[in-house]
């Protein structure tokens, strides 16, 4: 039985996570304690003190994303708040076709991507907009996250594909490998670059964005990281381009973007 986490060890552990990740856990002590007592006895500790010292002594990147994995969830499906995928159809991707007709390129983030599924859907959009002329067109998708296990699942591309996928994207877009699992295509699956990044860290890509997708992520975030990481992308955002957020979340009211459809932003 592990004993309870002391007031020192958790300020400790919560601050470090914080800092490194912006992921704010000061008010979630239970949350800490239960979801992280069964990795502890599993890799043989007896106390939080240990395993604290030790973590922060080390630093050792696949214990911190297992302690990330297991406080956070990396829980994502397709066409997951389908009133974007809309907007970005619909308003979004005519004007940065009209916009780009010359360099034919389209500059996309899904940051914070998880298993994968809402890059793979942009492509999927992306494609059937384009027709025959996607060829034609650069449409590669960056897709960052921070959890090396996470974008594994995302690069391997194979899914329980739910009924609300359209019929005619399941049989373009997928090939069912076994049972109710389907592999995304490989026109599809080469569309996403997948990539290890911490939203924490300076954006320094080498293009800015027509459009960053950041959906579900700042959740865990307090105001004030939030509001930093907000500026970052801005600056990362060409002038017209788009933040697109979950609608659980919300922007402070002295946001630099402008609001202009449900949880979506222009940088004006």
């Amino acid at each position: 039985m592990i004993q309870p986490i002391s007031d020192k060890d958790f300020h400790t552990l919560t601050s470090f996570i914080k800092a490194q990740y912006g992921i704010t856990l000061d008010q979630k002590r239970q949350l800490v304690t239960s979801r992280l007592s069964t990795m502890l006895t599993e890799q043989g500790y007896s106390n939080f003190s240990d395993f604290v010292s030790q973590l922060l002594r080390e630093r050792d990147p696949q214990k911190i994303e297992q302690v990330l994995n297991r406080l956070t969830t990396n829980y994502t499906f397709f066409m997951r708040e389908t009133e974007h995928f809309d907007f970005f159809s619909r308003v979004i991707l005519p004007e940065l076709v009209r916009k780009y007709q010359k360099k034919k390129s389209l500059a996309i983030w899904s940051a914070g991507c998880s298993s994968g599924e809402e890059p793979y859907n942009l492509s999927m959009y992306i494609k059937d907009y384009l027709g025959m002329q996607a060829s034609q067109w650069d449409t590669r998708i960056l897709a960052t996250d921070i959890s090396q296990k996470a974008l594994a699942t995302a690069k391997k591309g194979i899914y329980e594909v739910p009924d609300t996928v359209p019929e005619t994207w399941r049989r373009k877009y997928f090939k069912k490998v076994e049972g109710s699992r389907y592999a995304v295509s490989p026109e599809i699956r080469n569309n996403v670059i997948f990539q290890t990044f911490n939203l924490m860290d300076p954006i320094r890509f080498r293009t800015k964005f027509d459009v960053i997708f950041c959906r579900n992520v700042m959740i865990y975030f307090d105001q004030p990281t939030k509001d930093a990481l907000v500026r970052r992308f801005f600056d990362a955002t060409v002038p017209g381009g788009y933040l697109m957020i979950s609608h659980s979340e919300n922007l402070s009211k002295d946001t630099p973007y402008t609001t202009v459809a449900p949880s979506t932003f222009q940088k004006k």
